[in-house]
């Protein structure tokens, strides 16, 4: 993955508030950098208050402070009017939106339909026909913001591969423990959030 345009602090910051807990392993792979350069960032943002490891019944992490909350919001509201891609970032949440409900929608009538909660049942076949129009759009939305964030590269390939796995491993829609069509939608909307500082 490229990150030209963005500085590998910031990478490591916004990695770690998309994931919101995650291993540095895990936020390697996320920022697209090396374990040792992003180890580097993380004990730097750590001493400087803007980010602290914890764990939570043996699930050890990295998780963002509030003031490096305020500091990750700063330094992407710099990016954005450094690389001029404020407007194209707002259109493409724009049109992100109707995708979400849809997503949302499948998502939870998938998860309902799994604990047997409720009159209404969806099938396996029809949760995957509701997310293949948003997986498809995605690709357009990606290749927007990538023309002025290449960062945003990758949920694409993330959504379309978890969906593609999803009718012989139904988890691979929801599941907690992997990328998830749920999972990579979700990480995707609080990167946009993020980056526009706007709330859920």
């Amino acid at each position: 993955m490229t990150n030209r345009t963005t500085p590998a602090e910031l990478l490591v910051l916004q990695a770690t508030r998309t994931l919101g807990h995650a291993t540095a392993a895990r936020l390697a792979e996320r920022a697209g950098l090396s374990p040792a350069d992003t180890e580097e960032h993380l004990l730097d943002a750590e001493a400087r208050g803007w980010a602290a490891y914890t764990g939570f019944g043996g699930d050890n992490g990295w998780s963002l402070t509030e003031s490096g909350t305020r500091h990750g919001e700063a330094l992407l509201a710099a990016e954005l009017d450094s690389t001029g891609a404020r407007p194209e970032v707002e259109a493409v949440y724009r049109d992100f939106l109707p995708l979400n409900d849809q997503v949302a929608a499948a998502c939870t009538d998938w998860q309902l339909t799994e604990m047997s909660i409720g009159v209404r049942r969806v099938t396996l076949a029809a949760t995957v026909a509701a997310l293949d129009h948003p997986a498809r759009a995605l690709a357009d939305l990606e290749s927007r913001l990538t023309a002025h964030l290449p960062r945003f590269t990758g949920y694409h390939h993330r959504f379309t591969t978890a969906l593609r796995r999803a009718p012989t491993e139904p988890k691979w829609i929801t599941g907690t423990d992997r990328d998830s069509c749920h999972r990579v939608w979700f990480e995707l909307h609080e990167d946009l959030l993020a980056t526009l500082q706007l709330s859920r």
